[in-house]
């Protein structure tokens, strides 16, 4: 992408980003990769939204092997969204500008559909979307509320281990502080859910543990129900001996300007953050 085309999409999304937080809107697709009509949007036929929720800061390698996986092993129609909370509940908004994270994202949409030619011949829709809903059951409902999107069509939030165990505490389901909210979501959508084995959460035996407990009542107590657990697809994450990537360690690489930023983070998406100086603070 020219330089003068990046500069004009950074202030396109600068202003679009000003007007949905100045409007009522809880959620809007701000651009489509390819570009696409609203009303094409609607006219596609009942399909798969995988939702892959992240801040963005920036997109990583690990976040193009989790969305290539399940575009890879759908068997219907898919479409992908890349959703930013303008608001989020456990993260500032910085050192990323949004809108420098709406061009990463843009650019990391291009490369996953470049990524996938080689694998299969019909290539994902992928939508660029912001909404201001911070909790995972609010975000899921505004989608499905906003009308850009048929109403059959079953979301997939695509999420990695340490999501699943905060979207299953009770602490941010104010004011009864149980699972009950989830119910209206696990009732119509799915989760997808990329194992996480290391010292903070377990090895892989203990993460399939907290599943099957799911599904024999072990959270009963906390309102949840056995069945949910037949919605939950847990998959293979990073293997035993490969890098561990996170959106913190490309930041901490392009702080210092190393070369492992390229491995960290799509091509693209390493330039950028090159060019920019984004994370130098």
């Amino acid at each position: 992408m020219a330089a003068n085309s990046v500069q004009q999409l950074r202030l396109r999304y600068a202003s679009v980003l000003k007007n949905f937080v100045a409007s009522a809107q809880t959620f809007d697709i701000l651009d489509t990769v390819p570009p696409q009509t609203g009303q094409q949007r609607n006219a596609a036929p009942s399909h798969s939204l995988f939702v892959l929720d992240s801040s963005f800061n920036p997109p990583t390698a690990a976040h193009l092997s989790i969305a290539t996986s399940a575009l890879e092993e759908s068997r219907r129609p898919s479409r992908l969204l890349l959703l930013l909370a303008t608001q989020n509940a456990d993260k500032p908004s910085k050192p990323a500008w949004f809108e420098d994270r709406l061009v990463m994202m843009t650019m990391f949409a291009q490369d996953l559909r470049t990524h996938l030619q080689s694998r299969q011949s019909e290539l994902p829709d992928i939508d660029i979307g912001v909404t201001k809903k911070p909790y995972f059951v609010d975000k899921a409902a505004a989608i499905e509320e906003s009308g850009l999107y048929a109403r059959d069509t079953e979301q997939v939030h695509l999420t990695g281990y340490d999501t699943l165990i905060r979207i299953f505490n009770p602490k941010y389901y104010p004011p009864t502080h149980t699972l009950q909210p989830l119910e209206p979501f696990l009732s119509r959508h799915r989760l997808r859910v990329t194992m996480r084995p290391d010292d903070e959460w377990g090895n892989r035996e203990e993460q399939e543990d907290y599943l099957r407990q799911l599904a024999q009542g072990g959270r009963e107590g906390d309102g949840a129900k056995r069945e949910w657990a037949d919605r939950i697809q847990l998959v293979q994450g990073r293997k035993a001996g490969e890098l561990p990537i996170s959106s913190t360690r490309a930041r901490q690489a392009a702080q210092t300007k190393d070369q492992l930023l390229t491995t960290l983070v799509p091509e693209s998406v390493a330039s950028y953050v090159v060019e920019q100086n984004l994370y130098q603070e």
